[in-house]
């Protein structure tokens, strides 16, 4: 038992920032962002959207292609780093703004990998045959969580949110996987908050800004990713060139460059939107999915979605789309 995929969404908020207007507030230019980066615009919640609107908006598309009805699905998944709260989920705020009155739903944590192991996870439970439909969602509002005096990081990051249905089925769409998290790494770290000293009434929770080591980063995604893709495809007997289109990650353009050059494959194999959209976190790699999923045909095409992020964990999947899906 697998599962196919049965529709598939992608929504971002309508206000567009671009690189002239970051360089307006702090010190950095066009010029340096799109030669160090490759981003030129990204989406930003300015209308009071939060991470669960985004969310909600890119289910119903993903419904709505997919023909169902929310009452139809039996289990929600939401890839996060951006919660509304701590607690509840994300997951169940857009149960009840769908309607999905028979799922149940909650959220995962792992940063920039975060739709693969959504997919991952979710494809277990579908095989189980106890489920029939899930709605996975990877859904970002990172500019709540940026420090603005920070250029290192804010100038790369924009909000977003994709989604996909998947249906039981004979058919196996995940032919493979291999996921990975390295716990003792922390290049990157968003909303830590710090316990008790003492007890006072001037105790308030606080959380900190978003931070990540830019080189070090990059040297994680430069070095030991591409690595792992390879590994992972020999592992299955196969090269990069048996796989039709690459779904990576949207840290930014010279990284997914970067990636390319090391397997040996065109970009034009790899779907991008960090151009437009900038890093959208966990939401980058869903909403390429769709994105490529509207405009080609992905029947009997093979695919490799590889997520890489913070804790740091990073992973990929074997896709391959059956003719019925």
């Amino acid at each position: 038992m697998g599962f196919k995929v049965a529709g598939t969404g992608h929504y971002v908020p309508s206000d567009v920032i671009t690189n002239e207007q970051l360089a307006s507030i702090m010190d950095t230019n066009n010029e340096w962002i799109v030669s160090h980066t490759g981003i030129n615009t990204r989406h930003i919640s300015l209308k009071g959207e939060n991470t669960s609107d985004l969310a909600t908006n890119t289910a119903k598309i993903a419904i709505q292609k997919a023909g169902i009805d929310a009452s139809d699905i039996d289990l929600i998944i939401v890839s996060t780093i951006t919660a509304d709260n701590l607690t509840p989920a994300t997951a169940a705020i857009v149960q009840r703004n769908i309607g999905a009155t028979k799922a149940w739903a909650y959220d995962i944590s792992t940063a920039c990998s975060g739709f693969v192991f959504a997919m991952s996870t979710a494809d277990k439970f579908l095989s189980s045959g106890q489920y029939k439909t899930a709605l996975i969602i990877s859904a970002e509002v990172n500019s709540k969580m940026m420090d603005f005096k920070d250029r290192t990081s804010t100038v790369f990051f924009g909000d977003g949110a994709g989604a996909a249905i998947l249906i039981a089925d004979d058919y196996k769409t995940l032919k493979a996987e291999d996921l990975n998290t390295n716990g003792d790494d922390q290049a990157i770290h968003s909303g830590h908050t710090n316990p008790l000293t003492e007890i006072s009434a001037t105790n308030y929770p606080s959380n900190d800004a978003f931070f990540q080591d830019g080189r070090k980063v990059f040297e994680f995604a430069t070095n030991v990713v591409p690595k792992h893709m390879l590994d992972f495809l020999r592992g299955q007997d196969l090269t990069p060139d048996d796989i039709d289109y690459f779904i990576v990650h949207q840290a930014n353009l010279r990284i997914i460059e970067a990636i390319a050059k090391f397997i040996n494959q065109p970009m034009e194999k790899f779907v991008v939107n960090v151009n437009e959209y900038g890093n959208t976190s966990s939401a980058g790699i869903a909403m390429g999915f769709d994105q490529l999923n509207s405009r080609v045909d992905l029947s009997g095409k093979r695919l490799m979605l590889t997520g890489f992020g913070a804790g740091i964990s990073y992973g990929s999947l074997l896709l391959e789309i059956n003719d019925a899906n």
